[in-house]
């Protein structure tokens, strides 16, 4: 009796998604709990395992199709994979087809025993057709014979600079270079010729489509506004430098700079509680919770998930839980619990080399905080120039809920934090 695979619950608000990739061709056999498919949501990519062991006898749901939450994806049969055989066996012989593709083939008019010619030797009978429309152009106007020219490309293809060469009168040269060994002949410099297709269309992920509707939908809803400040990162680095090899030892995670970014974040937004609010229909809601987005780069695009109750966190926890939410973001192992219910995101573009930028918001959430690369700097330190590991630090907020005093003292707080650290461990 055959076995149906479903699409299971998305989670919240989540009905629909995308088949991304089969892991399971048809035919094969699989195990239970094995993963037969990946989905693609709006948030997140997840597996769907085999509820029985048996054999892959039907798909129903191709690659890059939509399927609802209950649909079915295709069946488990009754069998002991047998019916994998014949795929696994191509799968060999595949090779010993291409050794036999790639041996080279005797020419119908050669004789046996007689060797095939270089290819390079096809140099020799160069017509119009084997050029470039740019060389292509230049032969016809400068009236050349192209059989004439010889070309220092790629198997002897004739490049825009061996044109100009003849036309200088350098083409006699180029012949005498010709009868030189073949690494003299070729200039060290010669530009590569890119024959890959000059284009390439990929459809869009639900995933990427899902982000550009939410930024794009955070530009048209609220009112964004960007303030700036800077800090200097010179005592969080001592401090870093001073526990390091403790803190990891103890703790088994390393000492980052995001710990220190979002306790003092979270210390500014118990302090400036509208930052921590947000907009639904004419109400503000306050929120008395700090759930802390952190927005990680995934090779599936951009997500940004949670830490929550990142107020009862000391150090080595946010560290871990930051570490393993990265992980699993770039494996594609988040799920949707991991994603949702932020209320207050950072973003560090600094790992990127970013010395500035304007971050937009992850509604429904009015403010994000943006990190950026830490440069020394020349800075004015009690009447004297120093200098100083500085980083700018971006916050963009609602302008409909936050007012700017309220936008500029946050930021105002999260610099005092992070330059006199051991107010963060005193909770002052």
């Amino acid at each position: 009796m055959a076995t149906d695979i479903v699409v299971p619950a998305l989670g919240e608000s989540v009905s629909e998604a995308t088949v991304a990739q089969w892991l399971k061709k048809k035919g094969e056999s699989v195990a239970v709990d094995e993963p037969l498919v990946e989905l693609e949501t709006d948030k997140v990519t997840l597996e769907v395992n085999a509820s029985a062991a048996g054999v892959l006898s039907e798909v129903l749901a191709e690659e890059g199709a939509n399927v609802e939450v209950g649909a079915i994806l295709g069946r488990i049969g009754e069998g002991d994979g047998k019916g994998a055989a014949p795929a696994k066996a191509a799968q060999k012989e595949e090779p010993k087809k291409q050794e036999a593709d790639q041996a080279p083939k005797q020419a119908p008019d050669q004789a046996p025993g007689e060797t095939q010619k270089p290819a390079a030797a096809a140099s020799d009978t160069k017509g119009a057709d084997d050029l470039s429309p740019a060389v292509r152009k230049m032969v016809k106007e400068q009236d050349l014979d192209p059989s004439k020219i010889d070309g220092s490309g790629k198997d002897g293809r004739i490049l825009k600079e061996d044109v100009q060469r003849a036309m200088t009168g350098g083409a006699g040269k180029a012949t005498a270079q010709a009868a030189k060994p073949a690494a003299e002949s070729k200039p060290a410099s010669a530009p590569a010729q890119d024959t890959g297709a000059r284009e390439e269309r990929v459809r869009m992920t639900r995933l990427r489509k899902r982000i550009a509707e939410r930024l794009k939908e955070a530009q048209n809803t609220a009112a964004m506004l960007t303030t700036f400040n800077e800090v200097d990162m010179g005592a969080v680095m001592d401090l870093r430098a001073r526990y390091r090899d403790s803190f990891e030892k103890k703790h088994g995670v390393r000492l980052g700079f995001m710990s220190f970014f979002t306790r003092a974040a979270v210390a500014a937004l118990k302090e400036l509680p509208a930052v921590n609010a947000g907009i639904e229909g004419d109400e503000i809601v306050y929120r008395n919770y700090y759930n802390v987005g952190i927005a990680v780069s995934a090779p599936q695009g951009l997500v940004v998930p949670v830490l929550r109750d990142a107020d009862r966190m000391g150090f080595a926890e946010i560290e871990k839980t930051i570490t393993d939410l990265g992980r699993r973001a770039r494996d594609g192992k988040l799920s949707m619990e991991d994603m949702s219910g932020g209320t207050f995101t950072i973003t560090n573009g600094g790992i990127f080399g970013s010395l500035l930028s304007t971050p937009i918001l992850n509604p429904p959430q009015s403010a994000i905080l943006g990190m950026h690369k830490i440069q020394d700097r020349p800075m004015a330190v009690k009447g004297e120039v120093k200098v100083r590991p500085m980083m700018y630090l971006a916050l963009s907020y609602d302008h409909r809920l936050i007012d700017g005093r309220e936008a500029v003292t946050f930021l105002v707080r999260v610099k005092a934090y992070i330059e006199d650290p051991e107010r963060l461990l005193l909770d002052v």
